[in-house]
């Protein structure tokens, strides 16, 4: 099977983030890793791989120190990486996804699978995978927790809820977004990290797959903290006061009414 990992080289959760400007953040001072909800991706694809052959490819789009986040999924098991360069911190979902598209099919291979995280945990979008399959035209099912692959189809379940689950059939190739509770990601061990080094990495840029940064459907105006919550307040007296000042609270002070 040839399957293609998108996989996102985002700020570690636990990072504190310092905006600079209106719409940017210091990134020198943060440490980078793969997106968390990828590795589920990364590791349906290195299982499909082990028990049915091929190559499990991850892409990224992001500056020349994504290289690291590819590093970490080729030590999981995929067999090498593609770099789709951009220093831009925000990169339009319609570019990226634009890009992820040109790379996979300049890569020269059929893709029978197409795999990536339900979601991003740094701008939460939830929409890259979605213009993914939209641009390549191949169906698309997110949230999933349980795969198998055979006869040209792929047989997935995904949470609906209330402890429910949908069981969806998709012919290939798809693009399919893996979350908490399809796989338990592998820990590389340090040799599997030695031999990531040496494996291949292929650098483009946006331009070189014809992709124009400037052509973003969506631009981001202006970045704010988050405003640090204020100590609990304490409403006393009766009922019906406690309710009047609640009310007065939300109204004038907090500004939600």
């Amino acid at each position: 099977m040839q399957i293609y990992v998108c996989v996102k080289h985002v700020p570690d959760t636990a990072a504190n983030i310092k905006i600079v400007g209106e719409t940017g953040y210091n990134d020198s001072a943060c440490k980078f890793i793969a997106n968390p909800y990828d590795e589920y991706a990364i590791e349906a694809a290195v299982q499909l791989v082990e028990k049915q052959g091929g190559e499990a490819v991850a892409v990224t789009v992001g500056p020349e120190s994504a290289v690291g986040t590819l590093r970490s999924a080729m030590a999981m098991g995929a067999a090498r990486g593609i770099l789709i360069k951009t220093e831009e911190q925000f990169l339009d979902t319609d570019l990226t996804a634009r890009a992820l598209k040109a790379a996979i099919e300049a890569d020269g291979k059929q893709a029978d699978l197409i795999l990536t995280g339900k979601g991003s945990v740094d701008t939460e979008g939830f929409q890259t995978m979605y213009r993914l399959a939209g641009a390549m035209g191949l169906p698309v099912v997110n949230e999933i927790v349980k795969l198998e692959v055979g006869g040209g189809k792929a047989t997935v379940e995904r949470e609906i809820g209330a402890g429910s689950r949908e069981v969806l059939e998709a012919n290939l190739p798809c693009v399919l977004g893996a979350t908490k509770g399809l796989n338990e990601p592998r820990y590389p061990k340090f040799p599997d990290i030695m031999k990531a080094k040496k494996k291949p990495v292929d650098q483009k840029a946006l331009s070189d797959l014809g992709i124009d940064p400037s052509g973003a459907k969506t631009k981001l105006l202006k970045l704010e903290a988050v405003p640090e919550r204020s100590g609990a307040k304490m409403i006393e007296g009766a009922i019906p006061d406690q309710v009047s000042e609640l009310v007065r609270i939300l109204r004038e002070e907090e500004k939600v009414l």
